[in-house]
C-alpha cells in the first residue's frame, strides 16, 4: 500500500493538514487500511524532503496545512499511470505460515488450511454484504459521492481476492493429499488444477473497522 501516493493524490485535491488526510484517506477505502496521524507525519516529512509537498501556511485553527508541488503532482500522475510492480511482491503472512508448517512436527497442515479457509469464506461473505448495501446506495440515486465508488471498488478487490484465496486453498489441500501418497498410485492420480493459470491469490488482512454508514 503506497500511503505516499494515497497522500499525494489527496493534496491534490487542495491543502490540507495531517488529521485531515488520516480520517480522508480512511473514508475514501472505508477503514480497510487505518493509518496514524504519527505515519501521516512521518510520510508529510518524507515528502516535503523530497520536494514532493511543501507547507502552506495554518488554518484557522492553527493546524498546519500542506500543498502538492509541481514535482509531486508529476509523481502522482506518473503513479496512476505504471503498473504496480510485482516483481518484489510483499510478504504474504498465509503463504508463510503453510510453507513453515509443512513438515514441521506436531502440526496438522490440513487443520491448518480448514481453519484458514473457514475464516477466508466468512470474510467473503462479509465483504459481500457490506458490496451489496454499497452498490444498492450507490445504484439507487442516494449516493454517488467520489468516496462511496471508491468504497465499493475496493470492497470487489477484497471479494476477488477471497475468492483466490478460497482457490488457492483448495489447491493446496489436493497437492499435500497427492504427495502424501505412495510413490506407485501418486503416478496414477492427475495433477491438481494449476493456480497460476487463474486469478492470482493474495490475501488481504480484512478491515479492522468498516465504516457504519457502509452497511
Amino acid at each position: 500500500m503506497s500511503i505516499r501516493h494515497g497522500l499525494l493524490a489527496l493534496l491534490e485535491r487542495g491543502p490540507r493538514y495531517g488529521s485531515q488526510l488520516r480520517t480522508e484517506f480512511e473514508s475514501r477505502t472505508g477503514s480497510t487500511w487505518p493509518l496514524n496521524v504519527g505515519q501521516v507525519y512521518t510520510t508529510l516529512a518524507r515528502l516535503e524532503r523530497d520536494g514532493l509537498v511543501a507547507p502552506d501556511g495554518e488554518d484557522a485553527a492553527g493546524h498546519t496545512l500542506y500543498a502538492i508541488t509541481d514535482a509531486g503532482r508529476t509523481e502522482l500522475f506518473q503513479w496512476y499511470e505504471r503498473p504496480v510492480d510485482r516483481a518484489n511482491p510483499p510478504r504474504d503472512e498465509l503463504s508463510i505460515k503453510l510453507a513453515m508448517a509443512v513438515g514441521a512436527p506436531g502440526v496438522d497442515i490440513r487443520a491448518v488450511i480448514q481453519s484458514q479457509r473457514h475464516a477466508t469464506i466468512k470474510a467473503m461473505q462479509d465483504y459481500t454484504r457490506l458490496k451489496a448495501t454499497a452498490l444498492a446506495a450507490v445504484e439507487s440515486g442516494r449516493s454517488h459521492e467520489r468516496d462511496d465508488v471508491a468504497w465499493l471498488l475496493v470492497l470487489e478487490q477484497l471479494i476477488f481476492q477471497t475468492e483466490a484465496e478460497a482457490r488457492w486453498l483448495d489447491h493446496c489441500e489436493a497437492r499435500l493429499v497427492r504427495l502424501s501418497l505412495p510413490a506407485d498410485r501418486r503416478a496414477a492420480e492427475p495433477e491438481p488444477p494449476q493456480a497460476a493459470a487463474e486469478t492470482p491469490a493474495p490475501t488481504t488482512t480484512q478491515p479492522r473497522t468498516a465504516r457504519s454508514r457502509r452497511g
